[in-house]
């Protein structure tokens, strides 16, 4: 962070901290859900029943021509019975690139405006009243990556909120169905992250259950699981989910499975996570051509990215599918409704990362394009595994790409390739500016 901002926001009375400092760490990378208090809130996506859940639209404090170009804030009142709850704050919209903090102290890194993310925020709330401010800033470092992107004008700041968790509950989540051994039915595979913020060992209850298309229940179950203080484990649930053929997803036949996630304590439900499970599998081969079901996707590709709201966004998409198109190729991740619209509609994916830097995609030296500056990898991966982590659960999602076509490509990219590769995922990784080189699976 610059100097003159650093000294701008000390005179407004804010803390700003290092970049690369410990408050790195309040950004978390996982699955982008909330916790419903109801299971049929949790249907209809019905948040005002949620006692734990805050509305955030922080109001215009200044606006500036400097490096701050503004600052919101907005007041909430944290009761005392939040000591027992994990809070997270959800960003997205913002309009700009941003720095958040709370009660004063800087809790991010500068992050880019078209990436919505998610911070771990109890560490810096305080009982009673507490100041949420969002900074606008203009970083230059960060208008090297984000080259061209541009994003509709929602309204500011649509969909931020904070939620809260209990500290014994679940943290994060991937599900699959996959074709059996021997390709006769599907099977579920449900990894479900338990996490235990207590000091003392806890034992939680984790169930789920799954219903067809047509709205059979296909399959149920609740497991108990003891654990020690401060831990994380993660509970496996495999059944297999007979007469699923027919239910095999793809663009031309996009049926979804309803799974229902929830935790109980002492047998009482104390959240509900719902979620969306399509029957596919999908892979590479050697041809450079992307598999589902082991066969090569005849794939009719455009670049789109989401209009300003869910209804016209949809009328594009199905009005694409009528033009022959059956995959999408956005610029940056997209909004959490937009991957629900295409696995509800049935349109393929290709995921990318906020990373576009065409002006100096030529330039090879150490330096001489943001690919290649080191003091940016941590920008790189946190920009690649945001990306992955939120959305890699829908089934619509066919790949993913490491950045824009021309962005360069050099040691921080190679790093990004081999991060995405760690996660175990067998969906491709492209990079198109890779030109050959290893870091690209086609």
């Amino acid at each position: 962070m610059c100097n003159i901002l650093r000294h701008s926001l000390v005179l407004l009375g804010i803390t700003l901290l290092g970049v690369g400092g410990a408050e790195a760490q309040s950004v978390v990378h996982r699955s982008e859900f909330i916790c419903y208090d109801r299971r049929e809130d949790a249907r209809n996506d019905e948040r005002t029943n949620i006692d734990k859940y805050i509305a955030l639209r922080p109001t215009l404090q200044f606006e500036s021509e400097g490096m701050i170009r503004a600052v919101y804030e907005q007041s909430i009142d944290v009761p005392a019975a939040w000591n027992d709850y994990n809070a997270y704050m959800h960003v997205e919209n913002v309009g700009a690139d941003f720095v958040v903090f709370i009660n004063g102290v800087q809790i991010t890194e500068p992050y880019d405006e078209f990436t919505p993310i998610d911070i771990f925020i109890s560490p810096y709330l305080d009982q009673g009243e507490n100041v949420v401010a969002v900074a606008v800033v203009d970083e230059p470092y960060m208008t090297l990556l984000d080259e061209g992107l541009e994003q509709p004008r929602r309204e500011q700041f649509e969909n931020c909120y904070i939620f809260a968790q209990r500290r014994l509950a679940v943290y994060d989540f991937n599900v699959r169905m996959l074709p059996d051994s021997l390709d006769r039915f599907a099977q579920l595979r449900l990894d479900v992250v338990v996490d235990n913020s207590f000091s003392t060992p806890e034992t939680i209850e984790v169930g789920y259950d799954i219903y067809s298309p047509e709205g059979k229940l296909m399959e149920y179950s609740v497991n108990g699981l003891a654990m020690e203080g401060f831990t994380r484990d993660t509970l496996r649930f495999t059944p297999y989910i007979y007469h699923s053929n027919p239910n095999r997803w793809s663009a031309a036949n996009p049926k979804l499975y309803d799974l229902m996630l929830y935790i109980k304590r002492s047998g009482i439900p104390w959240e509900y996570i719902p979620l969306k499970v399509g029957f596919a599998e999908y892979g590479y081969n050697d041809k450079g051509e992307i598999t589902l079901f082991g066969e090569p996707l005849n794939i009719v590709a455009k670049s789109y990215n989401a209009a300003v709201d869910k209804k016209s966004t949809e009328s594009e998409i199905r009005a694409l599918k009528k033009q022959g198109i059956n995959t999408l190729r956005p610029d940056y991740p997209q909004p959490k409704w937009f991957y629900d619209l295409c696995d509800r509609v049935g349109m393929y994916v290709i995921d990318c990362a906020a990373i576009s830097s065409p002006s100096t995609a030529l330039d090879r030296s150490v330096e001489g394009s943001p690919a290649n500056a080191p003091e940016l990898l941590d920008t790189y991966l946190a920009r690649v595994e945001a990306m992955y982590w939120r959305a890699q659960n829908h089934v619509c999602i066919i790949a993913f790409a490491l950045a824009g076509d021309e962005s360069g490509n050099g040691y921080n990219l190679y790093k990004a390739y081999e991060l995405l590769k760690s996660f175990g995922d067998a969906r491709a990784i492209i990079y198109y500016g890779a030109q050959g080189e290893w870091n690209s699976d086609l």
